[in-house]
């Protein structure tokens, strides 16, 4: 337990202390930055669409593939009316 607060206490002086960096932050690194913290951001919310959209785009295309079926069947119990009215198949 001591070492463990002599740690704690050496790591919280050490970044507590201010060093001199002489180093030149120019405007590629924080156009970078913002570039970086933007790509994760947008990555977050396409990540999040696909997951939400997909489910979504499935539950349309049976739907759709429902009512397709529906109105063909639709169509070919009109055409067999029409055929046992008609005769000859045409309306």
């Amino acid at each position: 337990m001591i070492y463990y607060s002599i740690v704690v206490s050496f790591l919280v002086a050490f970044f507590l202390i201010p060093f001199n960096a002489y180093a030149y932050l120019g405007p590629g690194l924080g156009a970078g930055t913002i570039g970086a913290i933007l790509g994760v951001i947008v990555s977050i919310f396409v990540a999040l669409f696909a997951v939400v959209y997909y489910p979504i785009k499935r539950f349309l295309k049976r739907k759709k593939a429902a009512r397709t079926t529906r109105d063909m069947e639709r169509e070919d119990v009109d055409r067999a009316k029409g055929q046992e009215h008609n005769g000859d198949g045409t309306n």
